[in-house]
């Protein structure tokens, strides 16, 4: 048996409230840090051989309590990066951003696909393939891959056998959650979920919360 555990990272410092996507230089806020020390308590006792995180600092940063008290560095799987996006370096909040701009809605016409961004089967792709590297890498043991949100919903959902279009608003992927899959041998045979440090985490991005005017969920991805 071996537990691949797939975290989101913490809060990120984006006083601006832009959705930053893949750009670089975006890094966990004071709250986040809180919501890293969170997760690697949670994980402290547990038997990790294996920490591996996106290239983006926000996702590193979130992997290096847990590598710290287990011993280990931090690894990097590009597979893990945050999904492409049209919209990054734009503000998303509801009421007051990109979708108001009559030239954005050209990448809006196939929410099936998106249109928008990666497509989702490609997510799905690098992220298996993300998750099956890590299950080597700590075969018989476990091992954590700090991602996000998007990513991290979309394996899921695949696993699971849902489809990959979706609400949003309707995503459990809480900010410094676990999603965490139980291989035996080579099959995943579950999927777990936890929220370590929901606590946390503010109301406007826990998972199934109310859109705010001003508040995007899609910028914490």
């Amino acid at each position: 048996m071996t537990v691949v555990h797939l975290v989101r990272h913490g809060e990120v410092h984006n006083p601006q409230g832009v959705l930053y996507g893949r750009r670089p230089g975006y890094h966990l806020s004071d709250l986040g840090r809180k919501m890293a020390d969170r997760v690697a308590e949670h994980l402290e006792k547990r038997d990790i051989t294996h920490v591996v995180a996106s290239p983006l600092e926000r996702a590193q940063e979130t992997a290096a309590p847990v590598a710290t008290s287990h011993g280990l560095d931090v690894a990097v799987d590009e597979r893990l990066i945050e999904a492409a996006n049209v919209f990054e370096g734009k503000t998303f909040g509801v009421g007051d951003g990109a979708l108001r701009k009559p030239d954005n809605w050209k990448h809006l016409t196939n929410p099936f696909k998106p249109s928008w961004g990666e497509p989702y089967i490609e997510q799905v792709v690098r992220m298996m393939g993300a998750l099956d590297a890590a299950r080597d890498a700590a075969r018989g043991h476990e091992a954590v891959c700090v991602s996000h949100q998007l990513p991290i919903w979309i394996v899921r959902s695949f696993v699971e056998r849902r489809r990959l279009w979706h609400d949003p608003r309707r995503r459990q992927c809480t900010l410094a959650s676990l999603t965490s899959f139980t291989y035996q041998g080579d099959k995943i045979v579950s999927v777990g979920y936890t929220e370590p440090a929901v606590d946390l985490v503010p109301p406007h991005l826990r998972a199934g919360a109310k859109p705010v005017k001003g508040k995007s969920k899609a910028f914490g991805a």
